[in-house]
C-alpha cells in the first residue's frame, strides 16, 4: 500500500469563529471546483481550540478532515485549561498536533512529554502529527540529525504494537531555524533530514516505519511547495502562515502530486 501525501493546516493562535468559517468555506468552496472535488492527497485543518466545533461544523460531508493542535497526556481530571484527546474526538477530531516547536520551546516540552502526549492520542483514537526538528544553534553545530534522532528515539517506547495504529503515525520535520527567520533550508538539506527519519523509522518499525507519513513543516508556501513536495522522502506538508489565505492554501494542495 503506498502513503497518502498530507497537507496539514496549523493555524496556530489566529482567527475568532467567524473568520474560521470563512477561511473554511473559502478553502471548500476551490475544493469544489477541482476535479469534482477531489482532492490528490490527504487535507487537514487545525484551528484553534474555540472554532473546533463550527469547522467541524463547516467540513461535514467534505473530503477535508479536522485537527487539534495539542492535547494532555491525561485522559481527565484536574488539569485547568487543559484539553484531552477524548475531547476533541467529541468535537470532530481525527487528527492532533504534537511537540510543536513553539510549544517545546514556549511550554518546556521535551522528548519525553511529547512522546507521552503521543501515546494519549493513540490512546484516545486520534492519529498523532509529531514534531521534531533542530533549533539555529544545533544546525550550526552539525548536530542536526543527532538531534532529530534522539526525538525519534524517545516516541519507540510509548508506540502501540499493532501496525494499523503504528502506521497512522505522521513525522513533521520542522527546522525551526527556517522558520519565520529569513533563512530557508535547501531541498537537500530538507532530503537528508527526511532520509534519515525514513530510516530511522524503518530501521526499529520494518515496513510499519516504511509506512508512516513525514511531512515538511519548515514555511512551505505555493511558491515552494511542488519543489518540496517532489522530494523522494517528503510526503507532504505541515503548513503555518499560508494556511491562513484560502488561495494561498489551495495553491500548495494543488501542489501535490500522484507520486504516492
Amino acid at each position: 500500500m503506498a502513503r497518502r501525501t498530507l497537507v496539514v493546516g496549523n493555524w496556530k493562535m489566529n482567527g475568532l469563529i467567524e473568520t474560521a468559517r470563512e477561511l473554511v468555506d473559502g478553502i471548500l468552496t476551490g475544493l469544489s471546483t477541482r476535479a469534482g472535488g477531489a482532492i490528490a492527497g490527504e487535507v487537514v485543518l487545525c484551528p484553534p481550540a474555540t472554532a473546533l466545533h463550527a469547522v467541524n461544523q463547516r467540513l461535514e460531508g467534505s473530503p477535508v478532515q479536522l485537527g487539534g493542535q495539542d492535547l494532555s497526556e491525561h485522559e481527565s481530571g484536574a488539569h485547568t485549561g487543559e484539553i484531552c484527546g477524548a475531547m476533541l474526538r467529541n468535537v470532530g477530531c481525527r487528527y492532533v498536533i504534537v511537540g510543536h516547536s513553539e510549544r517545546r520551546a514556549a511550554w518546556g516540552e521535551n522528548d519525553e512529554r511529547v512522546a507521552r502526549k503521543m501515546a494519549a492520542a493513540f490512546r484516545d483514537g486520534l492519529q498523532p502529527i509529531v514534531c521534531v526538528g533542530e533549533t539555529l544553534a544545533e544546525r550550526d553545530r552539525g548536530a542536526a540529525l543527532e538531534v532529530v534522532g534522539a526525538q525519534l528515539e524517545a516516541l519507540y517506547p510509548w508506540l502501540p504494537a499493532q501496525s494499523i495504529h503504528r502506521q497512522a503515525l505522521v513525522v513533521a520535520y520542522e527546522p525551526v531555524w527556517a522558520i519565520g527567520t529569513g533563512r530557508h533550508a535547501e531541498s537537500g538539506q530538507i532530503q537528508e533530514v527526511h532520509a534519515f527519519i525514513r530510516q530511522s523509522l524503518s530501521a526499529r518499525l520494518g515496513e510499519d516505519g516504511r509506512m508512516i507519513r513525514i511531512v515538511y513543516g519548515g514555511s512551505v508556501k505555493p511558491s515552494n511547495a511542488e519543489a518540496i513536495f517532489a522530494l523522494e522522502d517528503v510526503d507532504g506538508g505541515l503548513i503555518g502562515g499560508a494556511a491562513l489565505d484560502s488561495a494561498d492554501f489551495l495553491a500548495i494542495i494543488d501542489a501535490v502530486s500522484e507520486k504516492f
